[in-house]
């Protein structure tokens, strides 16, 4: 009897946790539909969007914060959609993933993307630090302007545990210099010569978003979209390495901190602590997408429902940033998101002129 009481009082603690995060989740959700409706929009009246709809989620989440702060009642919900839904969306994306994809692509490509890639990280990190810009705001800076912006920055931040006020900013400033991108990009054909190769390759190097590459190359034609889609791919995958990179660096650095705290708390960290276990879900299904085991059916509602994921954690970070927290940090962000880029930028040029 006192075990069957025991069991009802959990489910009943279980059901109550559940229902305290309905409205913050709901809250979430219809500032997601905002912004999908303006992404919606913009593809009707320019065929790609120029800014995403994760982009509008954070800025309209970050609006709603300041003209009102939200009570205990939503605050639940909210963490809810930033953390947890956001590891199940990243998870989600491995489905997407093919490793057949980087054989196809070419050695040498490969490789120079790789280097590209690895390169820049070190550099942003750099900047970002020298800036005086803490070490995982830094890191989501590096991260997303090395591999493919907004997807990157949401992507490692749950991994380094970084909050909310970091990866807004982070993203709103990535995003503001990603749309930039677009529409100046294009000019350096006629001013540097570029072939349509030469083009797709410094497109898929240098832009953040996929939809933002299509935006970028569509008018240079049908060789530099493919190319440049091709280069952003390999790039993207680049993800999946350096994000279990981190985890492993940061339960190195909870293991070392444990230890010099106790040995008896550094022996209880688990193995399988070391990897997060939306990493280890991301590389299975990633596996199971090339091994064909993944339905093409399944993909697109599967990659669907991570990138709604993705804009509704977008939007649960926004409604908890303070935007006067954002004005501190605003100008040395700005500096280092710009300076990372021009040199992302300079090294993909003398890349590109490789490629001939």
């Amino acid at each position: 009897m006192p075990e069957q009481e025991q069991d009802q009082g959990q489910k009943r603690g279980a059901l109550r946790r559940i229902f305290q995060l309905i409205p913050g989740i709901l809250l979430c959700g219809v500032v997601t539909v905002i912004s999908l409706g303006v992404q919606a929009a913009e593809e009707r009246v320019f065929d790609h969007p120029y800014i995403e709809a994760l982009v509008v989620a954070i800025l309209l989440g970050m609006a709603v914060r300041t003209a009102w702060e939200p009570s205990a009642r939503w605050r639940s919900g909210i963490a809810f959609s930033a953390k947890q839904l956001l590891e199940v969306a990243v998870m989600l994306l491995g489905a997407s993933i093919s490793f057949a994809a980087i054989v196809a692509s070419g050695g040498l490509l490969i490789g120079a993307i790789a280097v590209t890639v690895v390169i820049m990280l070190a550099v942003s990190y750099g900047l970002s630090r020298m800036l005086g810009l803490k070490t995982k705001l830094a890191i989501l800076i590096a991260c997303g302007n090395s591999i493919c912006g907004n997807s990157a920055i949401a992507a490692v931040a749950p991994v380094i545990e970084a909050d909310g006020d970091d990866i807004a900013s982070s993203i709103s400033f990535t995003a503001i210099l990603g749309v930039l991108m677009v529409l100046g990009l294009p000019l350096l054909i006629p001013l540097l010569k570029l072939t349509a190769t030469q083009y797709g390759i410094l497109a898929g190097l240098t832009v953040y978003a996929v939809p933002q590459v299509l935006a970028a190359t569509v008018p240079a034609g049908i060789v530099s979209t493919q190319i440049g889609t091709l280069v952003k791919l390999v790039r993207v995958l680049m993800l999946g390495p350096i994000v279990i990179g981190l985890s492993l660096l940061v339960a190195r650095r909870r293991k070392a901190g444990a230890a010099r705290e106790g040995t008896s708390k550094a022996a209880s960290i688990s193995p399988f602590k070391l990897v997060p276990w939306f990493i280890i879900g991301f590389l299975v299904l990633a596996a199971l997408r090339s091994f064909q085991l993944v339905p093409d059916i399944a993909i697109a509602p599967v990659t669907k429902t991570a990138a709604i994921l993705t804009v509704v954690s977008m939007a649960a970070l926004g409604l908890g940033v303070d935007v006067r927290v954002l004005s501190t940090v605003g100008g040395r962000v700005t500096a280092a998101v710009t300076l990372s880029l021009m040199l992302l930028l300079a090294l993909s040029i003398g890349l590109v002129h490789f490629f001939k």
